[in-house]
């Protein structure tokens, strides 16, 4: 009995529509499992360079602290840091364009903001793959045990036998394209919202850090948990 259901035999026995679904469910089960394994590898490696950056703020000067970022040019708090401290430059020393006529700390908000936006916008990249494959395998696998029973039934229309040896192995095998799709989608979602909640933990601590070098370079302290207007000074570059 086991000989007569299974996936080969929907390949074998399908036609080029069902196999078309089958390769489709396949390739987007491939291209999601892809998503989350690399997006899984770069939150991890994102959260564990986000407690690192802490030991910024214990370093004697900046050159100091970004010397403790290390040299990844990939890191979102190295560039965060660089990207503060050029737009500082900038504004105190030209005022020959029309956005410096900004003051410091708006321009050190809008070039900080952009900087975050841009790791985001990185961050989230893949995240509507798994999106899309959540939301539309089971559909495509329910379009497949349809079109799957269609022919089934026409096959046993055109035979003449409607016993329950001749229904049971067409329907079972045209059933298995639902749960295929369903087998596609779950692992997508599941990843889908297991990256967005990394992504998020990984994002409230950059626009910490954020917020800690924009009063750093507007009042030369970084700005405290302990009291409205604590402060711990750390020198200039």
């Amino acid at each position: 009995m086991n000989s007569q259901f299974g996936l080969m035999n929907v390949w074998t026995q399908g036609d080029f529509i069902t196999r078309a679904v089958a390769l489709l469910l396949i390739g987007m089960s491939l291209a999601s499992w892809m998503v989350i394994i690399i997006k899984t590898l770069d939150v991890l490696k994102y959260k564990k360079i986000a407690r690192s950056a802490e030991d910024f703020w214990h370093s004697e000067d900046f050159a100091a602290g970004l010397a403790r970022l290390g040299n990844d040019p990939a890191n979102p708090f190295r560039q965060l840091a660089i990207e503060g401290r050029e737009a500082t430059a900038h504004h105190r020393n030209t005022r020959a364009h029309l956005h410096d006529a900004l003051d410091v700390s708006d321009w050190v908000t809008r070039s900080l903001r952009n900087t975050i936006d841009e790791f985001t916008s990185r961050l989230q990249s893949g995240l509507a793959v798994l999106a899309s494959v959540g939301s539309t395998a089971p559909f495509i696998g329910l379009f497949g045990t349809v079109w799957g029973i269609y022919h089934a039934l026409l096959a046993i229309g055109t035979a003449g036998q409607a016993t329950i040896d001749k229904v049971a192995g067409p329907i079972g095998e045209s059933l298995i394209m639902t749960a295929l799709g369903l087998a596609v989608a779950i692992p997508a979602v599941l990843g889908y919202n297991a990256l967005v909640r990394g992504n998020k933990g990984v994002l409230h601590k950059l626009n910490r850090f954020g917020h800690d070098l924009h009063a750093y370079f507007v009042t030369g302290a970084r700005v405290t948990s302990s009291g409205p207007a604590n402060v711990v000074p750390m020198k200039k570059a």
